[in-house]
């Protein structure tokens, strides 16, 4: 049996961004990651310099003291394409958390998504996107993907496709390709991105 590679720390705040889905301060990465406020920096400055040389649709965006990884906003027009505007973004990033799981107990969501997340369940069970059966054993709830969440995510996802004009398709005459928007610069080596946290943090 092959042994499992461990991650290396920048990977782990990777993880622990993306399944927070919200800006957390150096200070909190450091406490999750299990490491010291120096340690977590350097990880962090490491992971965000990667995502600046990436092509990717995801970047690590700072929010005053915070940091947090989310789509760039150059993807906003695909994203209200794709997603239902009934919802509004945290509950969608809360429904991307259950899709990802299938299934999902609240107490575990909440762990993930913070106390905010019971206000999002609610949206989404209002809006028949998921469903929740309490535990047979144990006081929390069960949430799962209802088959609106399937219908709706397959009917977009047919809809988008079909917007697709005969010219836009590979190998056609005419066809253009938009080219990717260069990553962004490195960080400055010489300045400190991260704002000082508070004292004691």
């Amino acid at each position: 049996m092959i042994a499992a590679v461990p991650l290396s720390l920048p990977a782990r705040i990777e993880a622990i961004l993306y399944l927070k889905g919200k800006p957390l301060s150096l200070a909190e990465i450091a406490e999750i990651a299990g490491v010291n406020r120096e340690e977590a920096e350097l990880g962090l400055l490491t992971l965000m310099a990667d995502y600046a040389h990436r092509d990717t649709a995801l970047e690590i965006r700072q929010e005053g003291r915070s940091y947090g990884l989310q789509l760039r906003e150059s993807l906003g027009d695909l994203v209200q394409n794709l997603l239902p505007l009934d919802l509004s973004t945290a509950a969608l990033r809360t429904l991307a958390t259950i899709a990802l799981k299938k299934r999902i107990l609240q107490s575990e969501l909440v762990d993930l998504r913070g106390s905010g997340a019971y206000d999002h369940i609610k949206e989404l069970v209002a809006q028949n996107f998921i469903e929740r059966k309490r535990q047979s054993e144990g006081r929390s709830y069960w949430l799962s993907l209802t088959d609106k969440f399937h219908r709706t995510f397959a009917i977009n996802s047919t809809e988008q496709q079909s917007k697709q004009q005969p010219g836009q398709q590979s190998g056609q005459p005419g066809a253009r390709r938009q080219r990717p928007k260069a990553a962004e610069a490195p960080l400055d080596p010489g300045r400190d991105p991260v704002a000082p946290g508070p004292a004691g943090g």
